[in-house]
C-alpha cells in the first residue's frame, strides 16, 4: 500500500499535479476512516488543483501590473474620508465603467487615498483576468520620452494602448514639458473609447494648462479624458497627517 502512495505521489509530480500532490496527505487523512466514493475524491483533489491554478495565474496578473503595495477597498477607511460615495466607489470594483471604456478620475490632495482607491480597483480588476499596468506619471513620461528618442514611440504606444487598465499615478506632482505632454496626447487619444484608464491627480482638471505648459494639448487630453469619466474629487485631510496633533488644532 505504501509503495502505491509513494508512486502515485511520483505520478502527481511527474504530470506537474503539484497542488494535488501536496494536499493529497491531508486529503487522506481526513478520509482515511470515511468510505468516499472514488468520483469525489478525484472531484475534490482535482477541485484542489484547478483553484490553486487560478490563485497563481490571478497573483501572477498583480504581480505584473507592478502596483506599489497592494490595497483593497476593505481596507479604505470611508468614516475618515466623508466626500466619497462608498456606493459609487464599491460598485467600480464590479468594472461596469470598463464596459462602457469609461476611465476614473480621482483628485485631490497628498494623502487623501487617490492612490489607494486606484491600487484597490486596479488589484479588483487583476483578480476578474484583466489586464492591468499601474505606472507613475513622471515615469511613463520618461519611457515615451526614451521610447521617442530610440525611435521606438509608436512600439511603446502600442504597449500602454493594449493593457485593459491603465493606471496612471500623479499626474501634476511634477511639471511636464510640452515634449511630454504631447507623448502623453498621443497615448490617451490612442486609448480613447478602446480601454478605460484611471488618472489620480492632486490637481484640478482647470490647472491641467499650466501643469501641462500647453493650453491647447491639455485641451485635447481632457476631452478625451473627460467624454466617457466619472470624476471623484476627494476634499478630506490626509490620511498620513490625521494623527497629528499640530492638525488637529
Amino acid at each position: 500500500m505504501r509503495d502505491n502512495y509513494h508512486e502515485l505521489m511520483n505520478n502527481l509530480q511527474e504530470l506537474g499535479l503539484n497542488n494535488m500532490c501536496n494536499y493529497l496527505p491531508e486529503y487522506l487523512d481526513e478520509t482515511g476512516h470515511k468510505t468516499v466514493p472514488l468520483t469525489e475524491s478525484l472531484l475534490k483533489l482535482t477541485d484542489e488543483e484547478i483553484h490553486a491554478n487560478e490563485r497563481k495565474h490571478i497573483d501572477s496578473i498583480i504581480k505584473k501590473a507592478r502596483f506599489p503595495v497592494k490595497k483593497s477597498i476593505e481596507e479604505f477607511d470611508f468614516g475618515f474620508q466623508t466626500s466619497i460615495n462608498e456606493v459609487q466607489i464599491r460598485e467600480f470594483q464590479n468594472m461596469g465603467f470598463m464596459e462602457r471604456h469609461d476611465n476614473l478620475i480621482f483628485l485631490g490632495s497628498p494623502g487623501v487615498g487617490k492612490t489607494h482607491l486606484a491600487t484597490a480597483i486596479g488589484v479588483s480588476a487583476c483578480r476578474q483576468d484583466i489586464r492591468t499596468l499601474f505606472i507613475n506619471c513622471n515615469d511613463l513620461l520618461l519611457k515615451l520620452k526614451k521610447a521617442y528618442d530610440k525611435g521606438t514611440l509608436d512600439r511603446q504606444i502600442r504597449r500602454y494602448s493594449n493593457y485593459e487598465l491603465l493606471i496612471i499615478d500623479e499626474l501634476g506632482y511634477l511639471p511636464i514639458e510640452k515634449q511630454e505632454a504631447n507623448l502623453l496626447f498621443q497615448l490617451i487619444n490612442n486609448r480613447y473609447e478602446r480601454h478605460s484608464t484611471i488618472i489620480t491627480s492632486n490637481a484640478s482638471l482647470s490647472s491641467w494648462g499650466d501643469i501641462l505648459q500647453d493650453t491647447v494639448t491639455a485641451s485635447a487630453i481632457l476631452d478625451r479624458l473627460v467624454h466617457h469619466a466619472q470624476i471623484i474629487k476627494i476634499t478630506g485631510k490626509s490620511y498620513r497627517l490625521r494623527n497629528n496633533d499640530l492638525i488637529k488644532k
